[in-house]
């Protein structure tokens, strides 16, 4: 028996996690998170829920990581808290690791093994092996499991860049000879899959930078993926070329740049970074800013400077932004509120793939098609992707001749069982979502979410009355307390009329004998609820506080 289990990543870009379980053993590959959408107010990280992992603990032998991105990574220290398990991944994806690792303080207490694309690896009752692909960060492998019922591959996120900035094509060898072995799953990215031909090489994009960078008359500001190290090491190169200096802003891209220069994947000529405090020192001409906030994050850098809210940059007319990425999914308005307040300002602003600036990382659909053609599967899980970017996948693979019914389209929590070479779907077990808020991880639930949505929405109107707890009579107030809903003065009566129908509410309790706490405080807010309803059409939280004396 072999259980293939999304715990995330199913009908969504984001939180990737993903099971394979045999009668014995569980491997993870990733451990990644999501950033909130608008309509999740205060929440700081999203997680996968990972209940099923802490409920099997046991089994769990290992995590394997695909690359160092975020959404593959993220909620790896969470995960390591409730189960302390071995972590593999290449030197770059477990240095970017490291950090996240560290600022948890769980660094010395987890085992972490460098993989090495050229060789296998073995835990409990699986076999695997890697295949170097090309992404938007370096180092990012597939992977191959050799189980008990057949091969299982995973393409991590990949494109086929015939020139990669750092001359490591993807392993497609190594594919072809998984495919003429016999594989049993094939699952894959499907980010673009609805795009068709192929995606450009990155190298297009140092092109454009510098077309841009050479009509700029004075400063320039370049915000992207922290870990895009591909992307950072051109704008470092077009920078040096044109006789710029380079400054950082923003602790994420600065820990990545840190870091991937110690570990040799990043490559900065002499003199050519300044700090923040200096740019001062030099013309506009002169600088170049490498910032933070391509999502239009509210504490980024870009976000700051666009609210004229930095430290040490003030943007004036003329100056140039470049935004060197596409939004995430749920980032749009975001990063279009960015862009608008850029433009108010004057500056001149390069962004989406049209002006050049940015490729994706990840395999249009010519690329997934021969993908799909040399591995070809027994059956195909198309992955990391919203639904319609998975329906799109499974019609690339149907079109190449894998069977509609050999076709599996899992969202999170999905159980995938293959057995005696035959799959299909088993049930479903716990997933959806954990939220970090400050400290808190996972104690916010929807009801939660869906309160703040209606206070944020509504506002909250809250009667505070003492009663005698005997007989329900009024003993003081009742008092009403508003906030975020509307000013009492924009309609004459309003309080005094809510006081008069709390009065009204508590008389009926009394007659029919209700003294529980509980029935009063309902019968409150139905009575409350109404009437506010019917003079604004709104419906705020209606909180009730009885003092019984």
């Amino acid at each position: 028996m072999l259980r293939i289990i999304l715990l995330g990543g199913g009908g969504e870009i984001g939180k990737s996690m993903i099971v394979v379980e045999d009668e014995r053993s569980i491997i993870v590959i990733d451990a990644g998170l999501m950033f909130p959408e608008e309509d999740m107010p205060g929440i700081d990280l999203v997680l996968p829920d990972f209940s099923y992992l802490i409920k099997n603990r046991r089994k769990v032998k290992a995590i394997f990581l695909t690359h160092g991105h975020e959404d593959h990574t993220g909620a790896l220290p969470y995960v390591l808290k409730e189960i302390n398990v071995p972590v593999y991944g290449t030197r770059l994806t477990l240095g970017l690791a490291k950090q996240k690792l560290d600022e948890h303080r769980l660094l010395p207490h987890v085992t972490l093994h460098e993989i090495d694309p050229s060789k296998s690896v073995t835990v409990d009752s699986f076999k695997l092996s890697f295949m170097r692909v090309n992404h938007s960060v370096p180092d990012g492998v597939g992977i191959a499991i050799e189980t008990s019922q057949g091969l299982v591959v995973h393409s991590g996120d990949f494109k086929l860049d015939q020139t990669p900035m750092d001359g490591k094509l993807t392993e497609l060898d190594k594919f072809v000879a998984l495919g003429q072995r016999g594989v049993l799953v094939f699952l894959s990215d499907s980010t673009n899959a609805e795009i068709p031909g192929y995606t450009p090489t990155e190298r297009t994009v140092g092109r454009a930078l510098d077309s841009v960078f050479k009509i700029a008359k004075q400063r320039i500001v370049v915000a992207c993926f922290s870990s895009h190290i591909h992307r950072i090491q051109q704008i470092i190169n077009v920078a040096y070329e044109n006789r710029r200096k380079v400054a950082i802003s923003g602790r994420s891209i600065r820990d990545s740049v840190s870091i991937a220069s110690e570990l040799g994947y990043l490559h900065i000529p002499p003199q050519t970074m300044i700090g923040l405090h200096e740019i001062s020192e030099y013309p506009p001409n002169k600088i170049v800013i490498l910032a933070t906030g391509s999502q239009g994050e509210p504490m980024s850098t870009l976000a700051r400077l666009a609210s004229h809210d930095h430290k040490h940059v003030t943007l004036i007319p003329g100056d140039t932004v470049i935004l060197s990425a596409t939004p995430v999914p749920g980032n749009e308005k975001s990063v279009s509120r960015t862009i608008d307040q850029l433009f108010k300002i004057g500056a001149r602003v390069y962004y989406e793939e049209e002006s050049g600036v940015h490729v994706s990382g990840h395999a249009a659909q010519e690329e997934l098609r021969l993908m799909l053609n040399l591995v070809h599967p027994k059956y195909f899980i198309p992955i990391h992707g919203e639904y319609r970017q998975l329906m799109h996948h499974a019609g690339l693979a149907e079109n190449i001749g894998i069977p509609a019914d050999n076709i599996l389209i899992a969202e999170n929590g999905d159980v995938l069982k293959f057995s005696n070479g035959k799959g299909e779907k088993h049930g479903k077990v716990s997933a959806g979502a954990m939220f970090v808020d400050g400290l808190g991880v996972g104690d916010i639930g929807d009801v939660v979410l869906r309160d703040r949505r209606r206070l944020s929405k509504d506002g909250v109107f809250i009667v505070v009355a003492a009663i005698n707890r005997q007989n329900s009579e009024i003993l003081a107030g009742p008092d009403v307390i508003s906030r975020g809903f509307i000013y009492p003065q924009e309609i004459e009566g309003l309080i005094e009329e809510s006081k008069v129908r709390v009065r009204e509410a508590l008389d009926l309790c009394a007659e029919e004998g209700i003294v529980d706490d509980a029935l009063l405080k309902s019968h409150i807010r139905d009575s409350l609820r109404r009437y506010l309803y019917e003079k604004t059409r709104r419906r705020p939280m209606v909180m009730t506080v009885l003092i019984e004396l």
